[in-house]
């Protein structure tokens, strides 16, 4: 693995300390925060080409809509999936 020193401000410095763990280093700490942040990212471009997905493909769009609309609360009842979904083209 590559070494590489980042300077950091002193008010910045203070406040990585203040909120890290005690049982973490800081440079464990700045890892732990960087991976979380590059994780976000990632999902935030997946997010954003879900939606486009969706945009472009509406059946999947549909199928969707049935989804979000579930009832999750109440007992199933016996219903054939092939009535409640578009089939495949």
């Amino acid at each position: 693995m590559r070494a590489t020193t980042i300077k950091l401000e002193k008010q910045l410095l203070e406040e990585l300390y203040r909120l890290m763990p005690e049982n973490k280093s800081l440079s464990a700490f700045v890892k732990e925060i960087l991976n979380r942040e590059i994780i976000r990212s990632k999902l935030a471009e997946s997010a954003i080409k879900y939606r486009e997905f969706l945009s472009e493909n509406k059946d999947e769009a549909e199928v969707e809509l049935l989804w979000e609309s579930a009832d999750l609360t109440s007992n199933p009842t016996v219903e054939s999936s092939s009535s409640r979904f578009p089939k495949n083209k």
